[in-house]
């Protein structure tokens, strides 16, 4: 009895956060599966988030490279935006404010007196509406949607998104993010924030991993990780990437670790190479483009005692995280590129992950 108790309780929440976060209609909260070749990947649409990634090594094991939860409701639970979708605006705004055509709004502060991915119920913590789910074909795809309402959490203006996830011959998984402003003027920087790890969610940390990054400058940030609005060069410090490198080989010159936007070399707004990572060990290589100016490294910095899928618990460092994005805090620094979308355009970014194998 007990147990038919808290699963209605469960439901209640869920229908209950679908109505007061702008959903047109409530929506079952599910499980989605994707496959193509050797590539299967699973999602829900609670946070459009990605829970599973399943690939072979170069033994042709299959492992799970994505951290995660055996259960949909220990993802409402989250507190570390595992696998989700982040917005309506990814990273940090500094004082959670900003003024826009004259205006000063005044958003939700969830880090400190900052805003960090959204506030406290950001595109992570809402019910996404599947509106297309195709499993067959050449491409198999799911498409996620949600409205968000005038002034949740502080942002102005209404704003339709959609994020569709394509998996295509060769091992790639495409993630394609689209949001069109509907009557007013809105900041929009829409993240995916997997966490990888190439050995498998349960190997241990990512240390080992080889990592390189197209990007000879970063915005330096202050001591709340907020960006000062400069541009640095990577050469001479531990944020140079550009030939490959361990994660690990100089992460312990950093406080925590890795938690910095990295500037993409070449960025056009056309599909550019952003990131390699390797996995010795397993074999298995990833590579990212992105349409994006920029793309955020993180080495989980921040899990602890995470009790993820099996019962495995993620420490710190159990996976790295590379979140193409506008810069962050784009709102409050003119020099960086706006981040402004206005009524008619489209804000549209695009994510590719390649995944191959190396011996």
């Amino acid at each position: 009895m007990a147990k038919v108790s808290l699963l209605l309780f469960s439901l209640f929440i869920i229908v209950a956060s679908a109505i007061i976060n702008g959903s047109e209609a409530v929506e079952k909260v599910g499980i989605y599966e994707l496959k193509k070749g050797d590539l299967s990947v699973k999602f829900t649409n609670w946070g459009a988030t990605i829970v599973s990634v399943f690939l072979p090594d170069k033994y042709g094991k299959m492992g799970d490279i994505v951290l995660g939860y055996d259960s949909v409701n220990d993802y409402k639970n989250d507190t570390s935006y595992i696998g989700s979708v982040v917005g309506r605006v990814a990273n940090r705004i500094g004082g959670a404010q900003f003024t826009l055509n004259g205006a000063h709004y005044k958003l939700i502060p969830n880090e400190g007196k900052n805003m960090l991915h959204g506030g406290p119920v950001g595109f992570s913590d809402v019910v996404w509406k599947v509106n297309k789910y195709k499993k067959d074909g050449y491409a198999p795809s799911i498409v996620f949607a949600y409205d968000s309402y005038d002034g949740e959490e502080g942002f102005p203006g209404a704003l339709r998104v959609t994020v569709t996830y394509t998996l295509y011959p060769g091992n790639r998984l495409t993630v394609r993010m689209k949001a069109k402003a509907l009557n007013k003027a809105t900041p929009v920087n829409l993240a995916q924030h997997t966490y990888w790890n190439l050995g498998n969610h349960n190997s241990g940390d990512i240390l080992s991993e080889q990592v390189q990054i197209f990007a000879s400058h970063y915005t330096p940030v202050d001591s709340q990780l907020i960006p000062t609005g400069k541009f640095a060069t990577v050469k001479g410090t531990p944020y140079d990437f550009l030939k490959p490198h361990t994660v690990g080989s100089r992460i312990n010159k950093l406080e925590n670790g890795y938690d910095i936007n990295y500037v993409i070399d070449g960025a056009d707004g056309k599909l550019k190479k952003a990131a390699v990572v390797k996995d010795k060990k397993s074999g298995r290589v990833m590579e990212l483009f992105t349409n994006q100016a920029g793309v955020q490294f993180y080495t989980a910095n921040f899990l602890k005692d995470v009790r993820g899928k099996g019962g495995y618990v993620y420490e710190s460092h159990g996976a790295l995280c590379l979140e193409t994005q506008a810069f962050p805090d784009s709102v409050n620094h003119p020099n960086f590129p706006s981040v402004i979308v206005y009524p008619g355009k489209e804000y549209k970014h695009v994510m590719v992950f390649k995944f191959s194998f190396s011996s």
